[in-house]
Formats: C-alpha cells, sequence, structure tokens
C-alpha cells in the first residue's frame, strides 16, 4: 500500500485564556494520499482551520499543540526545529488563508509578495524573477499578468486577489495545498471559478489538497475524501459517495439535511437545533448529544469510539455499537 503523504494522529491544540484552557482540537487523525483532494468539513468554531493551521505550525497565540503526531512524507513536523521547517513551510506544503484582503499586504504591489515569496525557495533574480512571477499569474488565468506586478490589492477584484494568493502558494510547486475557506468571501460564480481552477490545477501539477470549508455543495464537487469535524473531534470519515449517501453520523445527517434543495425557494431550511458548544470545561460523553435527535444515557457519559460502517468509512457514534444501537 502506497505511503500517505500526510498523517495526522490524534491531535490535540488548546488555547490558554483567562478562564481556563480552551480545547480547540480533540484528538483529531486523518490522512491524505498523494493526488488525492479531501474536504474537512462542520460548522465555524469546530476546529478546522486549527488543525490546518497546526500541520504548518502556525497556530496563534495563545494556542498551542499538546499532544499528537503530524508526519508529512515520513516526518514528524512537530519536531522538526525551525529551520527545517522552514524548508517545508511554503515550499512543499502551502496555504490559501480565508480572505485574500487580509492575507495580502497592502502596501507592496501584486509583483513584489510574488517575488518575494519565489525567492524565498529558489535563487533566481533579474529577469528570470519577473518572468517566473509572469509565469504565475497566467498560471491562474489572470488577464494580462505582465501589467498587474505594479498593482496594488486593493486594485483587484476579490476574486483576482484569490487567484494571487492561489499564485503565491503555487510559486514552489508544493506537495499539499491547504486551501482555508478560499471562497467564503467571493459571489457564486467567482465561487465557481475558483473551485475549477482549483480542480485543474490539481489535476495538471497531481498536487493533495487539504480543503477546509464548511459548505458541503463544494466538497461534493471537489473531494474524494470528506472528514467531519464537531466540537473539535471527528465524527465521520469515509469516500464523499458514502458520505452524502450514506451519512452515518447524526450530525453530517444534520449537515446534509440543512443544504438549500433547488426548487424549493420560500421554504424554511432544516437546521440542526443548538449551537457548537465551548471548548472550555468540556463536558462528559459526546459533544454533539445536546443536539441529536437519538441520543441514549449512554452519550451522555461516555465517548464513542470510532465504528467502521462501510468500506474505510468510520463514525464516532453509539448507533453503531451492537449494544447500545437503536435504527436511525
Amino acid at each position: 500500500m502506497e505511503q500517505s503523504l500526510l498523517v495526522v494522529d490524534n491531535l490535540h491544540v488548546s488555547f490558554h485564556t483567562p478562564f481556563g484552557d480552551a480545547y480547540a482540537v480533540r484528538g483529531v487523525s486523518f490522512n491524505i494520499n498523494h493526488g488525492e483532494v479531501v474536504g474537512l468539513v462542520g460548522e465555524t468554531g469546530c476546529g478546522k482551520s486549527v488543525t490546518g493551521r497546526s500541520i504548518l505550525g502556525l497556530v496563534p497565540h495563545p494556542g498551542e499543540m499538546t499532544e499528537g503526531h503530524i508526519h508529512f512524507d515520513g516526518k514528524n513536523l512537530p519536531e522538526l526545529n525551525d529551520r527545517e521547517m522552514q524548508l517545508i513551510r511554503g515550499k512543499r506544503i502551502a496555504m490559501i488563508f480565508q480572505d485574500p484582503t487580509t492575507a495580502l499586504n497592502p502596501v507592496f504591489t501584486i509583483g513584489q509578495q510574488i517575488s518575494y515569496v519565489v525567492k524565498q525557495h529558489s535563487e533566481l533574480t533579474g529577469a528570470e524573477l519577473e518572468n517566473r512571477t509572469i509565469s504565475l499569474l497566467d498560471d491562474v488565468g489572470l488577464p494580462a499578468p505582465a501589467s498587474l506586478l505594479d498593482i496594488y490589492p486593493h486594485q483587484l477584484s476579490g476574486g483576482m486577489q484569490q487567484r494571487v494568493m492561489i499564485a503565491m502558494a503555487l510559486s514552489s510547486d508544493p506537495d499539499l495545498l491547504i486551501a482555508d475557506e478560499p471562497t467564503t468571501a467571493l459571489d457564486v460564480t467567482i465561487q465557481a471559478q475558483i473551485l475549477e481552477l482549483l480542480t485543474t490545477l490539481q489535476s495538471d501539477r497531481n498536487i493533495s489538497i487539504l480543503l477546509i470549508t464548511h459548505n458541503l455543495g463544494i466538497v461534493a464537487e471537489t473531494c474524494q475524501r470528506v472528514v467531519v469535524l464537531y466540537a473539535g473531534r471527528v465524527v465521520e470519515q469515509g469516500d464523499v459517495r458514502a458520505i452524502f449517501h450514506r451519512p452515518q453520523h447524526p450530525y453530517t445527517r444534520g449537515l446534509l439535511a440543512a443544504l438549500p434543495i433547488p426548487g424549493s425557494r420560500g421554504s424554511d431550511l432544516n437546521v440542526i437545533p443548538g449551537s457548537v458548544p465551548s471548548g472550555l470545561d468540556p463536558e462528559a460523553g459526546c459533544a454533539f448529544a445536546p443536539r441529536c435527535a437519538f441520543v441514549m444515557d449512554i452519550c451522555k457519559r461516555d465517548q464513542p469510539l470510532d465504528y467502521e460502517v462501510g468500506i474505510e468509512h468510520q463514525a464516532a457514534c453509539f448507533l453503531h455499537d451492537k449494544a447500545e444501537g437503536q435504527e436511525v
């Protein structure tokens, strides 16, 4: 069996606050294979972005990875020193952040910002560096790329800014691209264009992608596998077709039921009652229990195991425990 490019194993991340430790990620485990697109989904506050940032060692203060392993191409990233990590961050693993208007520096031109990233991982200078910058802008479908070198970020539309961010992320031909809500700030038409661009680039370059999003429609179109997070834990993961056609966790079913249905304009959307719990002082038992229509007594006491519910399909729910389960 081919070795996975990335293996996240039992990842724990906490934020130290005046009110105590907030547990943002609690025991998250998943893998990404070479050339694979994996979706990391869940509501806001479920730990998706923190998980993505942890891979690159970019958890903001006062956050801290307290337990677990992150193996990339056989190396445990948390054990690397700053110099060793610099050879991976940006070069072999790149990240596209949520909002390009805040990720791009407003006082430097587009050409300066892309050239700076290219220089960090190559020895290009002068005309070669400029040509590489223009080539990257052309690769992401920006018109007249040479004319954009002296343009500032605020002079571009949101969609064009996001294409610039993708160009920067691709500048060193990374093996893994972490895309954190890459279309959230864009309108529907531009979202489709950006997703098509990512899909094309992934296919052409055989890049692995971790796509972090709350938009299940995006996941259905672009991903091979899905990892569903709730309150910092993986509650279900498997093949995208299995997740969408045979979801096995009540939370996943709730997310899918909340998707708008074409032709149902004017009707009420389905919602999951309640909200994601705070990471402070997590209660015993399943975190989804207070919102679950199928809650049992054991759900309030114990953490469910990962039960095999199909081929390479797991769900962390006592409904799949033969001793405790019931028909859903």
